[in-house]
């Protein structure tokens, strides 16, 4: 039907609007909800803009400063200290590598025990995703902060952290990607008289262990830049004395530090995304950018 401009009349509009209100713009009950969650929002973000005293004369005060602390940063500079930088850099390494190490093995089980269609008792399943909630859901500098009460100073306390938290993020991950498995090859290996065990290592493993892999490179290279934010609590690692010269504002070995953990975790990040593209098949040459 070709509707003329001279059918537009006030009652024919009128009766249009009547038959069909959503043509016309959502009703009352529709919109006032978005208003609200609109209105909220905004009045939160103001709310916390006021309460941290966002002013832009302190903002632009602090990046005053920012530049000045920016300019003694140059040039960068070791002062005799790049053996004991490197030292600690690879310390700081070692330790991201042995708590992702750890952490991955442990959380295989953890993560079976997760997973809906591995599991069928409800309340064993909550209690091991509780569990792994409790040591994922507290950050690893806290973590570390407990372990250096308990075992001291050092590197120890920094794997324990890493270890911890990294055993719950992993077994989730890993529970998520066995709920999403095929059932046929599983089925295929209960058909021949495979045990519980037998069928995990053979109908389940062979699915999930390039994901697997995949998320402990991923926690692996995040592990390196955490790293170094637990040895400014004294975890040991270069993260000791990057936080020792910001405190002595010792600016020019600070950024060298801070230029060694960049050149580090680029890296780290360059041969893992090369590892990864290899297990998932995907291009196995990433450029360098």
């Amino acid at each position: 039907m070709i509707l003329r401009p001279s059918d537009m009349t006030a009652s024919a509009i009128s009766r249009a609007r009547m038959l069909s209100p959503g043509a016309f713009g959502a009703p009352l009950g529709q919109r006032l909800p978005h208003w609200l969650l609109g209105g909220g929002f905004f009045l939160l973000t103001v709310y916390c803009v006021v309460l941290f005293e966002m002013s832009p004369l302190r903002l632009w005060a602090g990046f005053g400063k920012l530049i000045e602390v920016v300019g003694q940063m140059f040039p960068p500079t070791a002062k005799g200290a790049a053996l004991d930088y490197a030292y600690a850099m690879l310390q700081t390494v070692a330790m991201a590598f042995l708590g992702t190490v750890i952490a991955a093995v442990l959380a295989v089980p953890l993560g079976f025990a997760c997973a809906r269609n591995m599991v069928p008792g409800w309340i064993v399943r909550f209690v091991f995703r509780r569990s792994s909630d409790v040591m994922r859901g507290v950050d690893q500098l806290v973590w570390a902060l407990i372990f250096v009460r308990a075992v001291g100073l050092g590197p120890l306390a920094g794997i324990l952290a890493i270890i911890i938290a990294d055993t719950g993020t992993l077994a989730k991950l890993y529970s998520e990607a066995i709920e999403n498995i095929d059932r046929k090859p599983i089925e295929g290996v209960r058909a021949s008289g495979a045990s519980p065990v037998q069928t995990m290592r053979f109908g389940v493993l062979p699915q999930v262990l390039p994901i697997m892999l995949s998320n402990v490179l991923y926690i692996f290279e995040s592990n390196t830049r955490s790293a170094t934010i637990l040895g400014i609590v004294g975890a040991g690692g270069i993260g000791f004395f990057l936080a020792d010269r910001i405190r002595t504002m010792l600016w020019e070995e600070a950024c060298f530090i801070l230029l060694m953990i960049l050149a580090t975790v680029y890296l780290i990040d360059w041969v893992s995304q090369r590892l990864r593209a290899r297990i998932t098949g995907g291009d196995s040459t990433p450029a360098l950018h």
